[in-house]
């Protein structure tokens, strides 16, 4: 009896793109120098993956959990309860969890989704203030990672539609306010464009805001709850797929809470930031080391991601070669040269195009590599190459069946 295979995926969050024309209509994983990740390519089975239903938002919170093999439509239900999960906030049955946002807004315009890059440390006093003055036995706002955060509302009832602050930036706010989806909600909606409103008037004039402000950055003068649910029932993974023991690494606490509903172990790792300054590096070694004591391993890079939400192609560049260098090289040297005990699948979740800053639902390129030495004799990866791989289009929870079973 052979080798118990062991699995990992790297998801390089946003990273697929569309032509642009200053890299003479190449995208940016076409433009970036991929030495590693195509070295990979070349040694795997390519296809395209629709990661995100027709009929859900195309966000990382759902294409993150249809890679993990999860039916979206079936167990999605709001961002905020994935991160409540990840950030160990218990919810009752009856609490409503939003993702909550702190973000830029100027001239009565979103400026951008991140309240300009805001340092986790300066966001915590931001989130502690508005505890202190919005605070109750119905709100508690929860301290996350730089701009994300979140916020609970007890027995908060109604079915609101919010927009989520990366897809509208430019935004007059007021055309993008949570509005309710039946007449029953409008008092629950009322109450959350209040609690916007008096953020606001609490941050704008916030000391912290004040300095960003001489600094010449932008002020995190508003909070913007979004993606609001209950709790889910979900399964694991090891119930889903027989996978016993899992690990989730992250900077991210929306893949946390996704990994803490799947049953996956949640590693942390030091100077892992959500962005461009990442430390590649560490989470690579995190992931070689998770691979030997787990028999799956879900490696989370979101730089390309934030990059394309700048709208900064050059960037983006850097971050793909940056994940080229400091992360697929090490894992090939490590987890593919000399063995044959480990599959490893390369894609993003979603493209985030950089002309349009905010995500789409196209499907996205993959591969996988196994030992066994089936390739397609395709040598590059982009979102050209991968159509013509002998996977054809996957969707939903194709993928995770393919990956884990080799079925196709």
């Amino acid at each position: 009896m052979g080798k118990k295979m062991k699995y990992l995926v790297v998801l390089a969050d946003g990273l697929a793109d569309e032509p642009i024309s200053e890299l003479n209509g190449l995208t940016p994983v076409m433009a970036a120098k991929t030495p590693n990740i195509d070295k990979l390519c070349s040694m795997s089975r390519l296809g395209l993956f629709k990661t995100v239903p027709d009929t859900l938002h195309p966000g990382s919170e759902v294409a993150n959990m249809t890679v993990m093999g999860y039916d979206a439509e079936k167990f999605f239900n709001g961002r905020g309860v994935l991160e409540a999960a990840a950030m160990g906030v218990e919810l009752d049955d009856t609490d409503m969890a939003f993702r909550c946002n702190l973000i830029s807004i100027h001239d009565e315009k979103i400026l951008n989704h991140s309240g300009g890059h805001i340092s986790t440390e300066d966001a915590g006093v931001l989130i502690d203030v508005l505890n202190t003055e919005l605070g109750s036995d119905v709100v508690k706002f929860y301290k996350g990672v730089s701009y994300r955060h979140l916020l609970v509302i007890k027995n908060g009832k109604g079915q609101i539609q919010c927009t989520p602050p990366h897809d509208v930036p430019g935004a007059l706010v007021t055309d993008v306010l949570p509005t309710a989806q039946n007449v029953e909600s409008k008092s629950i909606v009322s109450f959350v464009n209040e609690l916007i409103a008096k953020s606001r008037s609490i941050l704008e004039s916030h000391p912290i805001n004040i300095q960003r402000a001489n600094n010449g950055k932008p002020k995190a003068n508003s909070i913007w709850p979004w993606s609001p649910g209950y709790r889910p029932q979900m399964p694991t993974m090891n119930e889903l797929y027989g996978l016993e023991k899992g690990a989730v690494i992250s900077a991210v606490d929306l893949i946390h809470g996704i990994g803490a509903y799947a049953g996956l172990k949640s590693i942390h790792v030091e100077g892992a930031t959500g962005l461009f300054d990442t430390n590649y590096e560490g989470k690579a070694m995190a992931a070689i080391e998770a691979v030997k004591d787990n028999d799956y391993v879900y490696l989370h890079i979101e730089a390309s991601d934030e990059a394309g939400h700048e709208g900064d192609f050059m960037l983006k560049i850097k971050t793909i070669e940056d994940i080229d260098k400091k992360v697929m090289k090490p894992i090939i040297e490590q987890l593919v040269e000399g063995r044959d005990d480990v599959t490893i699948a390369f894609l993003p979740d979603h493209p985030t195009p950089c002309k349009l800053r905010t995500h789409t639902r196209d499907a996205i390129p993959f591969y996988i590599y196994r030992p066994d030495g089936k390739t397609d004799g395709i040598n590059v990866y982009n979102e050209q190459s991968a159509k013509e791989g002998s996977y054809g289009v996957l969707k939903g929870t194709e993928f995770m069946n393919v990956f884990i079973n080799d079925n196709k």
